[in-house]
């Protein structure tokens, strides 16, 4: 009897992406990856976002399935519903990426074939391990902004993962399972850390690969004040909340 390849479900939250969205979708279908589907979680795009998402679902190049959400909550809420939604339809194998083309598709087939062959629960696109680049494009404040946020998630939950703050992640179901996906509660980017911090506490394995995390050519950043303010706020919420995490257990 022929196996049937894992069912690997990419879940692509969109507010105002109706550009970028066929783009990203084509980009997965050239990959040539078997039993690939597509999850877009859309917040009630105001742009026609989840118009373009379900015509894509009718005529596109491999399978595209539509969460359409009625509020705009945050990432970290369109994240979990994408991968509760994707776990109940059957995914092995979740992938969770931006829509704003900021997050390589070529490097998806490592990724699967690091989570394939070694131990790790999960796998991160990293910028800041050996290979891994950020965009020239990005203005200095931003990359300073960003090797602060790693520097002080790890000096206050030592999760030891160079990018913590990645959101380019390929999860075994079992390890969503695992951390209970449905009970995160953080959103914006401290979302990436709550995720994190839940795969360590239970002694799980985190790998890092490289990537070149792009910026955003179309659309607008969803950035803003309060998404900042919460990341700085979820960290020490979390190292306070519960039991300080076992000894983590990252390859990069």
């Amino acid at each position: 009897m022929e196996s049937v390849p894992p069912k690997v479900t990419v879940v692509v939250p969109t507010y105002n992406e109706r550009d970028n969205l066929p783009k990203i979708v084509e980009f997965l279908a050239a990959l040539g990856i078997a039993n690939m589907h597509v999850l877009v979680v859309d917040d009630d795009s105001p742009d026609g976002t989840g118009e373009v998402a379900d015509k894509l679902g009718v005529d596109g190049p491999i399978p595209v399935g539509v969460l359409h959400r009625t509020v705009k909550d945050g990432l970290g809420r369109a994240y979990v519903a994408g991968m509760s939604r994707a776990l109940s339809e059957g995914a092995d194998i979740v992938i969770q990426m931006d829509a704003d083309l900021s997050h390589p598709c070529e490097a998806i087939p490592g990724m699967l074939e690091t989570l394939a062959t070694t131990d790790a629960a999960v796998v991160l696109g990293s910028r800041y391990v050996t290979g891994g680049a950020v965009a020239d494009a990005w203005p200095w404040h931003r990359k300073a902004l960003s090797a602060w946020a790693n520097f002080y998630v790890n000096a206050i939950l030592r999760l030891r993962v160079k990018d913590a703050t990645a959101g380019f992640k390929a999860w075994h179901a079992d390890t969503l399972r695992a951390i209970d996906v449905d009970g995160v509660r953080s959103n914006g980017y401290a979302f990436q850390v709550e995720m994190n911090y839940r795969t360590v506490q239970r002694g799980m394995t985190i790998a890092e690969v490289p990537i070149r995390f792009e910026e955003r050519t179309d659309g607008v950043s969803k950035m803003s004040f309060a998404i900042q303010l919460e990341s700085a706020m979820v960290p020490w919420k979390l190292r306070f909340s519960g039991a300080a995490p076992r000894p983590s257990r990252v390859r990069g």
